[in-house]
């Protein structure tokens, strides 16, 4: 996709290259023409430097030009395949990646991939032009050429031995570079649990011991990268010294020409430039292979739940393993011993783990992914609040109107929430809601799942992060709203289970006991026990 524009900025490179490359030499027949008063040729000779820089200047624009354009695609294309992948995965990702490593890709690597896209321009233009230069020294003199031909490689094998452990310590950087992103991400999310409890000072300590881990890092990167930007001036300058002892001394005999004097001394100054750019291009591609091989480990992962081709009429959403079966219409409860078998089973209704799952009398693997998406939607209280407008985050699909809003608002008693925030729903929204409250961010995740409005509505612990009042409003609401539609709420809250439907107790995994809450609460000793502990607390 990118190989027609990286092939043409190579072309633009290489005659940039060329065309400084034949300046030495058009300058060596310009001096020996003024030595020979032959004005012809000086005239000749000029014309030729003249049209060279105007062909190195036109040919510098239009490599820069697509220098910029490779670096922008290579970079930008990797984020796009990137979030790609990332919404691909969807609840894989955070499983078998930590954040930081994902945040790094957009930080740090798309930098390095795309200075590995840029550099293959001015690298491939640097080896065709040493090249000319050395067969051109060659059909001049011999000793002159073979010195070019042969010091060239001895330099490249010189350097070849930093760039081994400058891998080796640049991916170690990389690899702290993402712990430490990771670290950051949870202290930022955390800061509000962290002040309450008095730990801000502990993990600032910790953040600090890490971010020297970094640094550290970074300082033996920066030692290998600095022997190398010693060859780069070292190695060539032995080389120029030894071409322009040896061409003096061919000028001196008489075997060379005071031109082809100056035309040897200007091309052993050229070289610096191209064997530069061969060192230069040694260490942005290998930067640029520990960014790909980052970005290549995110791309090769595969989500742990993969859809059919399937299709169903929908009905009965049935979780074989536990029994849980969602009828269609009915707003339900499911009360589970512990919240984690609550949230597993959900997941598994929601076709975000595998599992045993009817939806219909289809079973809900062999349905596409995205359908299953589209229709069910699992909302629990890990889910993030986006930077942005307030009306962008609450409808994510942008179909729903301003009426829906305000019905999900107010179903979620958020419209206290609106009304406080500059702007109402066209207000800003911060990273992560952190201008929220724990109760107010919950309330807005629900009212977010409502104005969705999908054929199935799983809810977690919707209220667990708001005062007892507005718990038992959201629960009337949240009843009414529903009505009619086929709705599961995993709570132990007696408030929201008394405005169900149909209760759904679940111990050990599997369900013990179905009905109404009352009737639970008469005949199922264990039920009564697990909801009225959640009452007293």
């Amino acid at each position: 996709m990118q190989a027609g524009p990286l092939l043409i900025g190579i072309g633009y490179a290489i005659l940039w290259w060329l065309a400084m490359a034949l300046v030495p030499e058009a300058m060596g027949k310009g001096i020996d023409a003024i030595r020979a008063k032959d004005l012809p040729a000086l005239l000749t000779w000029g014309a030729v430097l003249l049209g060279l820089g105007i062909v190195q200047a036109v040919a510098g624009i239009l490599r820069h030009r697509m220098a910029v354009y490779n670096w922008l695609s290579a970079a930008y294309r990797t984020v796009q395949v990137t979030v790609r992948q990332s919404t691909r995965l969807g609840a894989t990702l955070p499983k078998r990646m930590s954040t930081g490593e994902v945040v790094s890709v957009g930080n740090s690597d798309i930098a390095h991939i795309g200075n590995a896209m840029d550099i293959l321009l001015r690298g491939t233009g640097a080896i065709v032009a040493i090249v000319t230069v050395t067969v051109i020294l060659i059909r001049a003199s011999l000793p002159l050429g073979l010195m070019v031909l042969i010091g060239v490689p001895i330099m490249a094998v010189a350097v070849a031995p930093l760039l081994r452990p400058l891998h080796r310590r640049q991916h170690a950087h990389r690899d702290l570079q993402g712990d430490l992103s990771t670290r950051a991400a949870d202290i930022v999310a955390g800061l509000r649990v962290l002040r309450g409890i008095g730990g801000e000072q502990v993990f600032a300590d910790r953040y600090t011991e890490e971010s020297q881990k970094v640094r550290h890092a970074g300082v033996r990167v920066a030692a290998v990268e600095s022997m190398l930007e010693g060859a780069q001036i070292l190695l060539p300058g032995l080389l120029i010294a030894c071409v322009t002892w040896l061409g003096a001394t061919f000028a001196i005999r008489d075997e060379i020409t005071a031109g082809q004097l100056v035309a040897f001394y200007g091309y052993a100054v050229f070289l610096i430039a191209p064997m530069r750019a061969l060192t230069e291009a040694a260490d942005k591609l290998t930067k640029g292979h520990v960014a790909a091989r980052r970005v290549v480990r995110i791309l090769t992962l595969e989500p742990e739940v993969r859809g059919g081709a399937g299709h169903s009429g929908g009905g009965l959403l049935r979780d074989v393993a536990s029994g849980v079966a969602v009828r269609p219409g009915v707003f339900t409860a499911l009360a589970a011993t512990s919240p984690e078998e609550a949230v597993t089973i959900a997941d598994r209704l929601g076709r975000y783990d595998d599992g045993d799952v009817d939806f219909g009398d289809v079973p809900l693997d062999t349905l596409p992914l995205a359908e299953v998406r589209r229709r069910i939607l699992v909302a629990d209280n890990g889910a993030k609040l986006f930077a942005g407008v307030l009306r962008d985050e609450l409808d994510v699909s942008g179909e729903a109107s301003d009426e829906d809003i305000a019905d999900a608002l107010r179903t979620a008693c958020a419209e206290d929430i609106v009304e406080a925030l500059p702007g109402g729903l066209d207000g800003y929204v911060a990273e992560s809601g952190r201008e929220f409250s724990g109760g107010q961010q919950q309330r807005l995740r629900l009212a977010r799942a409502l104005t969705a409005d999908p054929e199935v509505l799983i809810l977690i612990e919707p209220t667990s992060a708001v005062d007892a009042h507005s718990e038992a409003r959201i629960a009337d609401r949240l009843a009414k709203a529903r009505a009619g539609k086929t709705t599961l709420v995993c709570t132990t809250s007696p408030l929201v289970l008394d405005r169900t439907d149909q209760v759904i107790y679940v111990e050990g995994g599997v369900v013990r006991a179905q009905g109404t809450h009352r009737e639970l609460l008469a005949t199922v000793p264990a039920y009564t026990a697990l909801v009225t502990r959640g009452e007293d607390s």
